[in-house]
Parts: C-alpha cells; sequence; structure tokens
C-alpha cells in the first residue's frame, strides 16, 4: 500500500482555505492512506473552551464530507485531526474512507492548555482493518504514553496514523522506539507554521515521518515547509513480533511483573 503523510501550515480560524490546502497536497501524489494533522482545518492554539466549542463539528460534519468526497474519487482513506463536537467537546482524529466516516478516535492524553479545552477520550484504542491492512489512531500526546503504540499493537493494528501538533522536539525520533517496540509502522503527520493567541505563543516543529517496524525512517519532511511525503509500505512486515529464532516482543512479555 501507500501511506502519504501530509505536512500543512494552517492559518487560525480558516478551515476552508486550510482544508483545501490539504487537499491539494494530497491531490499531488496518490496513496492508499493520508494522515493529515491534528486540528488541521481550525488551528490549534484556541484561546478558551468556549472558543474551542464554537469550532467543534460532529464527527460526520462538513469535513468528514469534503474528505469522502476525495476519497470516493480516489478510492483512498484519509485520517485527520479535528475537533469534535459530541456529548462534550473532544480533540479526535476520525477516519474516512470511500464510503464516508469509518471510525473517531478521541484524545486520550491531553496536552498543556487542552486540558482547559477538551474531554479526555472516552473510546479507548480502536482499530480499523481495511482493504490494506490495520488501522490504529492516536492524536500528537499520546506518543509520550507506551501503553498507547502497546494497546493498538496488541489489537492488531499495523500501521499507527498519528496526526500531531508538535511542539516539542523529542517525538519524531521516540517514534522510532515506538515503532521498534511494537514492530509496527507508524505515520505521524504535523505541521508547520505558529500561533500567538491569549498570551500563548507556539511554534510547530515540522519533521512529519514514516517509520518502519524496524525502527527505520523512511520519509522525513523538513522543519519549515508544508508538503507530501509518500513511501509504499508492506503492512505485513508488523505482523511478526519476532525478533530472532530465540525471541517474540509480545510473546517473551513478563505480564505477571509488570505494574501497569
Amino acid at each position: 500500500m501507500r501511506c502519504a503523510v501530509v505536512q500543512t501550515n494552517p492559518v487560525f480560524g480558516q478551515p476552508a482555505a486550510n482544508l483545501a490546502e490539504a487537499i491539494s497536497l494530497m491531490e499531488s501524489e496518490p496513496a492508499d492512506l493520508y494522515v493529515l494533522p491534528e486540528l488541521f482545518t481550525t488551528g490549534y492554539n484556541f484561546v478558551d473552551a468556549a472558543e474551542a466549542a464554537a469550532w467543534a463539528e460532529p464527527a460526520d460534519g462538513p469535513t468528514a464530507a469534503a474528505l469522502a468526497r476525495f476519497t470516493a474519487a480516489r478510492n483512498a482513506h484519509v485520517v485527520y485531526g479535528f475537533a469534535e463536537r459530541g456529548d462534550a467537546i473532544y480533540n479526535s482524529s476520525a477516519l474516512v474512507g470511500p464510503g464516508g466516516l469509518i471510525g473517531v478516535y478521541r484524545k486520550m492524553h491531553l496536552y498543556y492548555k487542552e486540558t482547559t479545552l477538551f474531554a479526555p477520550g472516552n473510546l479507548g484504542f480502536p482499530v480499523f482493518r481495511l482493504p490494506f491492512g490495520v488501522v490504529g489512531m492516536m492524536v500528537c500526546f499520546d506518543w509520550f504514553f507506551p501503553e498507547s503504540a502497546r494497546t493498538l499493537a496488541l489489537a492488531g493494528a499495523e500501521i499507527i496514523a498519528h496526526p500531531s501538533n508538535l511542539v516539542m522536539p523529542h517525538c519524531p525520533d521516540a517514534m522510532v522506539t515506538r515503532c521498534l517496540e511494537n514492530r509496527v509502522f507508524s505515520a505521524t503527520a504535523n505541521r508547520i507554521g505558529a500561533e500567538d493567541r491569549g498570551g500563548l505563543a507556539l511554534s510547530f516543529i515540522g519533521l512529519s515521518e514514516i517509520v518502519s517496524p524496524k525502527g527505520e525512517i523512511l520519509a522525513r519532511l523538513g522543519r519549515d515547509t508544508a508538503g507530501i511525503a509518500v513511501r509504499e509500505l508492506d503492512l505485513t512486515a508488523a505482523r511478526s513480533k519476532r525478533l530472532n529464532e530465540y525471541n517474540d516482543l509480545f510473546a517473551d512479555r513478563r505480564r505477571s511483573s509488570y505494574q501497569l
């Protein structure tokens, strides 16, 4: 399958323009799975919970509808981050395919000011079986908690789609370890640019990447330029957790000795 990470430069509060930028980048390269950044249509730096709620939309809202039209025309799938209006306001990601909305993940681990804006996720870590393989989702700061990727891997995820708005420098290198320890692929889609709102200035680090189950960085974009990177992946490489003839990473776990 062909996997694409899409690195955008959204402008806060300009969802139509931000969506158009993302679609233009996706149209430039064919892929089976595109991964877009966290909160890619709205921007990230909400000043308060009321503003986050004002920009939120239902999971089957206009962004899902627009991307469903794109995926139907391309016979593709897209994972993207958005502010979800459900029974509360969530920082969510959605998976859309040719038939429309397939599934939603709600960010479990909220970062910094997000804790004042969103409710913590309550859907667990679902995985979705697509024609080309099994996809799991996590959002940005979830990477800091190794249980996130491990839970997805144990559930059968072969690739982790990871919409992000990264401001700390650690994640791109850390995802090498997440993939290595779980023998999965990952696709981290970050944004670039800066937002200075409500007394909080944030700069986003770019470096969107695709990583293999062996910890190989298959693609990594730059820090300052919007763009798209596409790689051919054989997701069957994520099905074996065997390291050598003696070690299987999942079979060798000593669960009775762990405190989880």
